[in-house]
């Protein structure tokens, strides 16, 4: 590894919600530093969520991001001229990482719409446990089930 490794950057919370989570959402959503089009996404994706489910939209987000994030992933290994699928447990970071980006790859496929409804969507089938978001996550589950045998591979 050349160099220093770049420094972790503290994040400011989001203006409406002051919510790490919904920055940290917002700045995956951002596309080419434009930061004011995510925040109107977001927060038009969270204005639709509390008036079709008449709860607190940080409620609902939290439960999809819980319902989509993965335990467990399969990483690719070479042993012995031979390469393995290994499953390994995913960090909390990571977790949360993936199901921001599940999330928006899900809402980013629904036809139709302007993103703030197609997000809105995505985040209630995904709070509900349905969506694109959590049949990938199945999917990451499933492989890793499959692969259970190469788990003594696994360096932790």
């Amino acid at each position: 590894m050349r160099g220093k490794p770049a420094p972790k950057r503290e994040i400011q919370p989001d203006v409406r919600y002051r919510d790490l989570d919904v920055a940290k959402f917002m700045n995956y959503i951002m596309e080419r530093g434009k930061k004011t089009v995510a925040e109107k996404i977001i927060y038009g994706c969270f204005d639709i969520i509390k008036e079709k489910t008449k709860q607190d939209p940080r409620h609902v987000f939290n439960k999809a991001l819980k319902q989509v994030g993965p335990q467990l992933e399969v990483r690719g290994r070479r042993v012995g001229g031979a390469n393995y699928q290994i499953p390994y447990p995913v960090r909390p970071e990571r977790r949360f990482a993936l199901s921001c980006r599940w999330i928006i790859d899900g809402a980013k496929s629904r036809k139709g719409r302007s993103m703030a409804d197609k997000l809105a969507a995505e985040i209630m089938d995904a709070s509900k446990g349905e969506g694109a978001a959590v049949k990938k996550r199945a999917d990451v589950h499933r492989m890793a089930e499959a692969n259970k045998a190469f788990a003594h591979f696994a360096r932790y």
